[in-house]
């Protein structure tokens, strides 16, 4: 009986597959195979990582953003709190606080940390306690954070003065470690504990728990605003750990630094599979997601085919499908 049992199983393997954490990564692997046919300079080791470094911004901030979905909640200010911390943290270099070149550029990536702890709060607590829609918080903090950014900047550009910390700086983002670029050594540290925390953590099942059905998770004794609330601050300080490795490559931020990293992350975060409803979260869906855009804009670049500049075309267009493939697989399933 059990030998006839073990081929149907057998036989019946892909059925068990979860074909929506499955996808991204297929996708992926399709666009690899796409991309060195349109040009085979694609699969070179430089551009490889070229595209994986480019897309490290996003693919933190989507960690945090994979929290604050999974437990049922959205965040649009992402960007626009990218660009107020980014520039707070050069204002902090520029003035000159230490003597000590390292001093000075732990204690401003510890700024940074800081407000974005901050600025999570206070999307949080304007959803929790405020009792306000997602949307409409963080709608009305991605105002507020880009109008301060302004002010600060004077309307202009803040950039770092120091040529001496700017290049010790450099190497975070344009460096290597055993080969690897450094930013891709980040988002591997930061999916691996996001990964930790949602998996393999109490408080990981209470934001699923929280996002699969709000009532339940209250009645099961979940505080229901606590771990919202940590989400969003979970999400901040993966926008300020993208700081981090944002400002040493142009070393400066302007009024436009950010623009549309919230439609990124989202759409990585979607397209990984993580349900925009809530309830199921995947992080390494979420960094394959961050790659697939970057992956999409670079084949763009390197085609000549369609115009890079309309690539938001091509990610809204692909946020569209991805619900649509949701929709499609939970149905069968």
């Amino acid at each position: 009986m059990s030998d006839s049992a073990a081929p149907t199983r057998s036989a019946n393997w892909w059925r068990e597959l979860d074909m929506r954490a499955a996808a991204p990564f297929a996708a992926l692997a399709v666009l690899m195979v796409l991309g060195y046919l349109v040009n085979p300079v694609f699969l070179t080791f430089d551009n490889l990582a070229n595209v994986l470094a480019r897309c490290s911004f996003v693919a933190v901030i989507a960690v945090g953003a994979t929290f604050v979905i999974t437990a049922g909640g959205l965040d649009l200010s992402v960007g626009s709190m990218l660009a107020l911390i980014s520039g707070v943290m050069i204002l902090f270099f520029n003035g000159g606080y230490f003597q000590d070149t390292y001093a000075l550029l732990t204690a401003g990536i510890a700024v940074a940390l800081m407000l974005g702890i901050v600025c999570g709060a206070a999307n949080g607590i304007g959803v929790t306690m405020g009792g306000i829609e997602p949307f409409i918080v963080t709608l009305g903090t991605m105002t507020i954070f880009r109008s301060l950014q302004t002010w600060l900047a004077g309307g202009g550009t803040i950039s770092m003065r120091s040529s001496a910390l700017s290049s010790t700086y450099a190497p975070v983002y344009a460096g290597k470690l055993l080969g690897i670029p450094i930013p891709v050594i980040v988002v591997a540290a930061v999916a691996l504990i996001g990964a930790f925390l949602l998996y393999r953590t109490t408080f990981g099942r209470h934001v699923m728990a929280v996002g699969s059905n709000e009532d339940v998770a209250r009645y099961s004794g979940i505080s229901v605003n606590r771990v919202r609330l940590l989400t969003y601050i979970i999400q901040g300080i993966c926008v300020a750990i993208a700081v981090a490795i944002y400002v040493p490559r142009l070393r400066s931020s302007t009024a436009t630094t950010g623009i549309t990293y919230e439609l990124q992350a989202i759409t990585a975060v979607v397209v990984g599979g993580t349900a925009l409803r809530g309830g199921v979260g995947r992080i390494w869906g979420s960094i394959c997601g961050a790659v697939i855009l970057e992956t999409i804009g670079n084949i763009m670049l390197l085609s000549n085919l369609i115009d890079e500049k309309l690539i938001g075309v091509v990610q809204g267009a692909i946020i569209i499908l991805a619900m649509l493939v949701q929709r499609s697989l939970s149905r069968r399933r």
